[in-house]
């Protein structure tokens, strides 16, 4: 990807009006609509409790939407100014007018966003797809992001696990008109249970509530003429991403990322094995890895309370090691002032 896009796209932005059959905004969020040339993105606002936080963006996997971090954002807003995007094509987002669903063209509406909105440097959070996506923009533009955190992120494994191949599958042109054919009279409960226990590490875990909330989102996103092709397309981007090499690898990538960096892991991922851990944390050259045995695909909607404590380590952290750099370099400024306050005095004695 480029790392020169358009510094100051101009954006348009209208308030979004809650009307029967929407998407759910939560008690606390305000949801907008952002135009930006050739796509619009839905944006899921949680302002900080107080004025001056640091902004926060956090991006979604693969046939998930911002909703997926409501849970963690309300347990941030004392820490941050989040904003959660709808990638294009997904949650209340259209699809983009060029029909890219690329890693590449998702990160490219990400930086278009940030660059528009005038918000970077963000603490940038990804899931999944999401993860793939947060480190493309971070490898590309380092000047948009303050901290990185993945949780399971989508980058290239060798043995990809089986429990992984039907989604993969979606990629393969006419599967997804198949998928639909063959599963038209799943009931929307079906298709979220069935979700849950795909990336859930104990789909228990989910209130009442949640699952509600997520019914409702899968009966509006069927109704989509898009939601299909949206997902087969992306699900075909991560595989191309995959098998992309070079410097444009997400591996190489990875390694280029200069921000501090978060790895989380659930042991129970079904959709990305457990054992890359070790492999990110070695190419990500500032990061830290937490690992959890029992969560699955998706920790900051199982765990958001230990997903949340990891970030403020990471951000009180990286806040100690900024002041002390500030008062080392105020350190050697000042010794620099002694030292040709001396030499003026000696020369001109």
């Amino acid at each position: 990807m480029s790392s020169t896009e358009s510094p100051r796209v101009p954006a348009v932005i209208a308030a979004a009006t809650p009307t029967p059959g929407a998407v759910e905004v939560a008690e606390g969020e305000r949801l907008r609509s952002v135009g930006l040339p050739g796509l619009t993105l839905s944006v899921r606002a949680r302002p900080g409790a107080s004025e001056g936080l640091p902004p926060a963006l956090y991006v979604h996997g693969l046939g998930g939407s911002s909703q997926n971090w409501s849970a963690l954002m309300s347990l941030l807003d004392d820490a941050v100014d989040g904003e959660a995007v709808d990638l294009p094509g997904f949650g209340d987002s259209p699809p983009p007018d060029d029909g890219d669903y690329s890693v590449t063209g998702h990160a490219r509406a990400v930086i278009r966003y940030l660059d528009a909105q005038g918000r970077g440097p963000v603490h940038l959070f990804g899931n999944s797809l999401g993860g793939a996506i947060a480190t493309r923009v971070a490898a590309a533009r380092p000047d948009l992001v303050r901290t990185l955190t993945l949780v399971s992120p989508a980058l290239p494994e060798i043995r990809v696990q089986r429990t992984a191949l039907p989604t993969g599958l979606l990629a393969v042109p006419g599967v997804a008109p198949l998928f639909t054919r063959l599963t038209k009279e799943w009931t929307p409960e079906q298709r979220v249970r069935g979700v849950m226990a795909l990336c859930y590490g104990d789909p228990n875990r989910v209130t009442p509530e949640g699952f509600r909330v997520a019914v409702g989102e899968m009966e509006r996103r069927l109704q989509l003429p898009y939601f299909w092709d949206a997902m087969a397309r992306s699900a075909r981007g991560v595989v191309n991403a995959y098998t992309l090499g070079g410097q444009h690898g997400l591996w190489r990538q990875a390694e280029r990322v200069l921000a501090p960096t978060q790895l989380i892991y659930g042991g129970r991922d079904l959709l990305v094995s457990y054992r890359m851990a070790a492999r990110a944390a070695r190419a990500f050259r500032d990061s830290r890895l937490l690992t959890l045995p029992d969560a699955g695909h998706v920790a900051m909607m199982e765990y958001p309370g230990t997903v949340a404590t990891a970030f403020r380590e990471l951000l009180a952290d990286t806040e100690a090691l900024k002041k002390r750099r500030g008062s080392a370099n105020s350190a050697g400024d000042a010794a620099s002032d002694a030292s040709g306050t001396d030499d003026h005095t000696t020369l001109g004695s």
